[in-house]
């Protein structure tokens, strides 16, 4: 056995499956001890909140802060100016004012500012130019005075007493606030979702719960294919035929069918995650059937088999003491193997809407779903759903490399 272990950990691809599949694992150990949020906390009130560290607004505008020697309107000039606004400004500097495409450096705002500001004319009336576009053009102009204004700002609040409103404090251009001193912040560092909730919390919650899936579905499938392979493999004949039937019927039908089948018929109010790791699992079983008889009917008939016939020991004492142990390994393969296919299997039900009916836990295949149909990857969220993406494909990724691993450890034909 310590031979054999020593095998498994020099194998270079078992390793980097199991450092990866170990650093998930980790992960959603760890994290959830440190960050004690409820994973399922609708913190923000609106869709797909970018990454990145949101602070108080009040207490910011509230705070003393410091005077700094630079001016915050390049800031605002770079929030008043995105894509579609530099579009704009191309449009019309080269359609309406005379200005060429090479005259024009997106890159550099400060030189398009200038340019739209001694070039655009409210009262222009010109061919292809409509009343709609035109207002357009107006509004673009108002948004970038609007930014290029460094007037003070005044906060003011509202006197219980008379209900007029007081000045409580004038915000410069050059007024800065460190972000250190606001108190009321929260860091998003992938963001927030369709229902304003963390994306990596709830990535770190949902990823423990689909790897509980996928080793619930895996055991029970490789129990299943297991009892089935060496009942038919040993015993043979009549009872061979019947296992066999069963599981090329299972076979034929394709299995994700029967999983839709199985998992529509329950009903959504059953539909919980342990009852999907169970449906996942009870029809996963056919290929790990059909692979562990072949392996017993090579052992069947081995001396050591034969003699154990001789010695008149039971077939249930046979089966486990003198041919299981000659295909553990290949048990424990299968078995990964399952695990993974359990993880993808229930994210595919979930994208389709048969995956767990709950709402007291996420899963990858429900983060998925909810990104999807709330459209996620139509307005550009993509902390949504690409990090998900990722972990899937990394956890896949690690158990195919760790069977892969063992493969070659545990059949020589394989061995460099």
């Amino acid at each position: 056995m310590k031979n054999t272990i020593k095998q498994v950990f020099h194998s270079g691809k078992f390793l980097v499956g199991f450092y990866i599949f170990l650093f998930v694992l980790l992960l959603c150990i760890i994290y959830p001890l440190i960050v004690t949020y409820d994973p399922l906390e609708m913190v923000g009130s609106g869709n797909f909140y970018k990454p990145g560290t949101y602070i108080s607004q009040q207490e910011a505008a509230l705070d003393d802060g410091y005077i700094m020697n630079m001016d915050a309107s390049e800031g605002k000039l770079a929030l008043a100016l995105g894509e579609d606004e530099l579009a704009k400004i191309e449009e019309y500097l080269t359609k309406y004012a005379g200005i060429t495409a090479d005259q024009i450096d997106k890159s550099n705002l400060e030189a398009m500012v200038e340019l739209w500001k001694s070039n655009y004319d409210p009262e222009l009336k010109a061919k292809g130019l409509t009343s709609a576009k035109r207002k357009s053009y107006r509004r673009l102009d108002s948004e970038l005075m609007d930014a290029l204004n460094s007037s003070d700002v005044i906060i003011a609040k509202e006197d219980p007493e008379s209900g007029e409103l007081e000045e409580v404090k004038k915000i410069k251009g050059t007024n800065f606030v460190n972000t250190k001193d606001v108190v009321n912040k929260r860091t998003f560092v992938l963001g927030t979702d369709n229902f304003g909730r963390d994306v990596l919390t709830e990535l770190v919650a949902a990823t423990k719960v689909s790897l509980r899936i996928g080793l619930v579905a895996g055991l029970i499938a490789t129990a299943i294919g297991l009892i089935l392979g060496l009942v038919a493999g040993y015993v043979g004949g009549l009872v061979d035929n019947l296992i066999m039937f069963l599981t090329n019927l299972f076979t034929v039908i394709p299995s994700f069918i029967i999983l839709i089948l199985i998992s529509y018929s329950v009903g959504t109010s059953a539909r919980g995650v342990m009852m999907v790791a169970f449906i996942i699992g009870v029809t996963s079983w056919p290929w790990t059937t059909r692979s562990v008889r072949s392996q017993v009917i090579s052992l069947r008939n081995r001396d050591h088999v034969n003699l154990s016939k001789l010695s008149g020991h039971s077939m249930a004492r046979i089966i486990f003491t003198d041919i299981l142990p000659y295909i553990a390994s290949y048990v424990v393969m299968a078995m990964i193997l399952q695990i993974s296919s359990g993880i993808l299997a229930e994210a595919q039900l979930s994208m389709i809407g048969l995956g767990p009916a709950t709402t007291k836990v996420a899963t990858l295949g429900l983060m998925m779903n909810w990104a999807m149909q709330y459209a996620a990857h139509l307005n550009g969220s993509w902390w949504a759903y690409f990090p998900v993406v990722i972990v899937i494909a990394l956890i896949s990724f690690s158990l195919n490399l760790m069977n892969t691993g063992l493969d070659q450890v545990f059949n020589p034909q394989l061995r460099d």
